[in-house]
């Protein structure tokens, strides 16, 4: 957990005041300094409301009670080997700030297709899932029934109008756009930014409320058929 003297010094590289911070956090001046003095131990709440304010002006905390400008506001992971870290570093990322996870325009199979270790992404997310600190939610074409993260996110079908070719991932402070039309495949920018984060999240949250819950009883009925036929 940060301490004061780290947000002190966050607020010193931004040259924020104290009031500044407060209201950002939405809290009271008096609380920050009461927070930044050591005479009162804050929420896991309030540290997280702190610690996002600093992580939208792209400031980092970092292990030895460090802080500093993060150093690449922009990522690129191009083709599989770079794939692979891209989720190492969602894992990470959601391990340590958890969060609402926002997958648009997801085709589990070109995820499928790249992905070297699928299971093993597969059991992190469950696990994370279970902590209750994390909520998945994708966004899959209308009539896709191949829901492999069934069992620790929640899908909707979106139109096939509306459905993109372009993934996405919002989660914390981040935002990646994920191509697999790229030569090599697939390609992500991952922006790791707050506020682009809070755009996708909103227009997801839109598109959300449009879309539709996949008939799983109708999937169940077709997945029996076909097992009675053989």
């Amino acid at each position: 957990m940060i301490n004061g003297r780290q947000i002190r010094a966050a607020r010193a590289l931004l040259d924020m005041s104290q009031d500044e911070l407060a209201e950002a956090a939405g809290l009271t001046p008096q609380a920050i300094r009461k927070i930044e003095g050591g005479s009162v131990m804050p929420r896991e709440g309030t540290i997280a409301d702190i610690t996002k304010v600093f992580g939208d002006r792209n400031i980092e905390f970092t292990d030895f009670q460090g802080v500093r400008h993060k150093p690449n506001e922009v990522e690129i992971f191009e083709g599989p080997d770079r794939f692979d870290e891209f989720y190492n570093f969602i894992y990470e990322h959601l391990k340590k700030y958890g969060g609402d996870v926002c997958i648009g325009s997801s085709n589990a199979r070109l995820y499928a297709k790249y992905r070297r270790e699928p299971e093993l992404h597969r059991q992190r997310m469950r696990d994370l899932a279970k902590t209750g600190k994390i909520r998945f939610r994708i966004l899959a074409e209308k009539g896709d029934e191949h829901l492999t993260a069934s069992s620790y996110a929640e899908y909707r079908w979106q139109s096939k109008e509306t459905f993109a070719p372009t993934s996405f991932y919002a989660f914390g402070n981040c935002l990646a756009l994920i191509s697999f039309v790229h030569d090599p495949a697939p390609y992500v920018v991952l922006h790791k930014s707050g506020p682009f984060a809070e755009a996708y999240r909103q227009a997801f949250n839109l598109a959300w409320e449009k879309a539709e819950e996949p008939n799983l009883i109708h999937q169940e009925n077709k997945a029996t058929t076909k097992i009675k036929e053989k």
